[in-house]
């Protein structure tokens, strides 16, 4: 293979890296291009830990994260993530989608720290910043070394990814579920139709195709695992029809999906300004409506996730996949029946959930008005 010459321990001549302040930090070891991934540069990098903890604030329903990789070939304009690049001296946008960083020793520091008696065996959620089944995985092949650190300490995990590689690892991944808990999640908001992929392709060109990742899901589920999709994000006027989330509903239903969280998309800095600018050059007649609905910050006005939510809640029920998995923290003052907020996870898709809806809690939301916006 081209990129056997290019292992950490073989002098090639490689390029000798950006000389940015921020990839030294990070502990650059070397920065890489090859023909295979055309437009794309890695940055090799020696992690110190591998274990990220989620600060206590945080709704999501996990503490721990892995992220094996920074930056994204996925390429998605709204990728909330993206400004974590500027801590790189990265920009958040084509930086972001071109120069991935990649954690060339993830797997081994993760073991090392897995191993500690200090550990408590808190369940450990990947896919949460950056996808760790982007294409890089098909070089590096970290996930493997991960998935089996996971399950040999007793660890219990979930993966969130838009990534069809995840197929490689099923086998891994049934043994592992042998051992630990293992909640499987894909993110899939467009429909398998000829709309519905040509927007899919505008707005998230790195990824596979909408039918790909219905593929996906059905062989998880014939590997007897469970998996739950994120419907997410929904993109106000672009993909909220009835008529493209009744189809994409139905064609999860048709793939096996063990439920379904459904989510609008959020426009947090750097992928605020990337997506925007997006939007104007495709759809401009929008922007002013989009200017409305995130008048106030990164999240949608409550009044359009009211109405969404009060679209889809019918859809989701009866084609029960509803009830999502529980988060670990509700916002303050929220309660039984609010709308779906960020960290709420479908139903097999977090390993603190079985996938037959134990554990499990519903959320819902008021009647909205379509005409607001």
């Amino acid at each position: 293979m081209r990129w056997h010459g290019q292992a950490i321990n073989h002098d090639d001549g490689a390029l000798p890296g950006l000389e940015l302040p921020g990839l030294r930090t990070a502990g650059l070891l070397r920065t890489v291009r090859s023909p295979e991934f055309a437009g794309v540069t890695f940055h090799e990098v020696l992690a110190k830990s591998a274990l990220s903890k989620v600060p206590a604030a945080s709704q999501m329903p996990f503490r721990w994260t892995v992220n094996p990789y920074r930056g994204c070939s996925h390429a998605c304009y709204y990728c909330f993530a993206r400004n974590t690049h500027e801590y790189l001296d990265l920009d958040a946008g084509h930086d972001f989608d071109s120069q991935v960083v990649v954690k060339v020793n993830a797997d081994q520091v993760l073991r090392a720290e897995l191993a500690r008696p200090s550990w408590t065996h808190e369940a450990v959620a990947l896919g949460t910043n950056t996808d760790p089944y982007q294409r890089a995985e098909g070089r590096y092949r970290l996930m493997p070394g991960i998935i089996s650190a996971l399950a040999d300490s007793g660890t219990p995990f979930s993966i969130l990814t838009k990534g069809t590689l995840l197929r490689r690892d099923l086998p891994l991944l049934v043994q592992a579920a042998e051992k630990v808990e293992v909640g499987l999640g894909v993110s899939l908001a467009f429909a398998d139709s000829p709309a519905g992929r040509e927007l899919q392709q505008a707005v998230e060109p790195g990824t596979p195709l909408p039918r790909a990742r219905l593929d996906l899901i059905r062989a998880i589920r014939a590997a007897g695992l469970p998996c739950g999709v994120m419907v997410a994000p929904v993109l106000p006027w672009l993909t909220d029809s009835l008529a493209h989330l009744e189809r994409l509903l139905d064609s999860l239903v048709d793939a096996g999906a063990t439920g379904v969280t459904v989510l609008p998309l959020h426009l947090r800095p750097g992928a605020r300004e990337w997506y925007l600018g997006w939007l104007e050059r495709e759809h401009p007649h929008l922007v002013e409506g989009y200017g409305r609905v995130y008048a106030r910050g990164a999240y949608a006005h409550k009044g359009y996730r009211d109405w969404l939510w009060e679209r889809v809640r019918p859809l989701i029920d009866e084609r029960g996949l509803g009830s999502s998995a529980m988060h670990r923290a509700r916002a303050a003052g929220a309660h039984e029946g609010d709308q779906h907020v960020e960290g709420d996870y479908p139903r097999g898709a977090f390993s603190g959930v079985r996938a037959d809806g134990a554990g499990a809690a519903s959320v819902g939301g008021d009647v909205g008005s379509e005409t607001l916006f």
